[in-house]
């Protein structure tokens, strides 16, 4: 069994984020979920994460970043990988202190949410029990490597990356030039020699952001336990339900066995 509770905490530059915590009773581990960019804790793919986790037993904690379109305050147009990254910390700082804290626990993020989580691990490799970085970024140097060269030119040129959302109908997201400034500052390959603890990689076979072939670069140097998967015809955000079912059944196993 599992009680939800929803509240906001106060990052350190004072903004609200929006904290959802599912408490398991019994609790056999603890889990902290995050989003990609521009993503949120309600997504289908970060549920199917949560949802994992809580059915083993865990207590999940996820979040929406501030920067992002969710619940919690700021403006997606002044989202970084520093604000997202710094934003866990917070969560997991405020976490803490709170009477249903285990460490050590386990990370899980999608996209820029599985750089970000990966960076806290390379940091903090006592407290975290494994790694489920997710159609992760690997490093500022390989998105733009493989970013759309032309959109890239466009997007420095004009000092904004201007786009349809794909998951939130009727928004358009508007991205600062200033955050892929940011994201060259970030590189997981830099102390993969950190990320000791069990690890899953997992990638969309259509993935155009963070490619297959970006996972293999960063899955060949991980020294740890480890697994690599991937999902067949599925894009960045497994959208499709089969695809959904597959990355949950894999997650499934790879948290049975950690």
């Amino acid at each position: 069994m599992s009680a939800q509770q929803k509240l906001f905490i106060a990052s350190r530059e004072n903004k609200r984020i929006a904290v959802v915590v599912e408490a398991a009773h019994p609790q056999k581990g603890m889990a902290f979920v995050m989003h990609g960019l521009g993503g949120s804790k309600t997504q289908m793919h970060i549920r199917t994460f949560i949802n994992t986790f809580k059915e083993n037993g865990y207590t999940v904690v996820s979040f929406d970043t501030t920067n992002t379109f969710g619940e919690s305050d700021g403006n997606y147009e002044d989202a970084t990988t520093t604000n997202y990254l710094s934003d866990l910390e917070d969560v997991i700082s405020w976490s803490a202190e709170q009477k249903w804290y285990m460490e050590p626990f386990v990370l899980c993020g999608h996209s820029l949410g599985g750089l970000c989580t990966g960076l806290f691990a390379e940091k903090n490799q006592k407290k975290v029990k494994a790694l489920a970085p997710l159609a992760t970024t690997v490093s500022g140097t390989l998105s733009m490597k493989h970013q759309n060269q032309e959109e890239l030119k466009q997007w420095k040129e004009t000092g904004w990356q201007i786009k349809k959302s794909s998951s939130i109908p009727n928004i358009t997201k508007k991205l600062k030039w200033s955050h892929m400034e940011d994201r060259m500052n970030h590189d997981l390959l830099k102390h993969v020699d950190k990320l000791t603890m069990p690890t899953i990689l997992i990638v969309g076979e259509k993935d155009e952001s963070t490619p297959p072939i970006m996972q293999k670069i960063l899955f060949d140097k991980l020294p740890g336990k480890k697994e690599m998967h991937i999902i067949k015809n599925a894009e960045h955000g497994f959208k499709e339900k089969e695809q959904l079912s597959e990355v949950k059944s894999i997650l499934n196993n790879w948290v049975r066995s950690i």
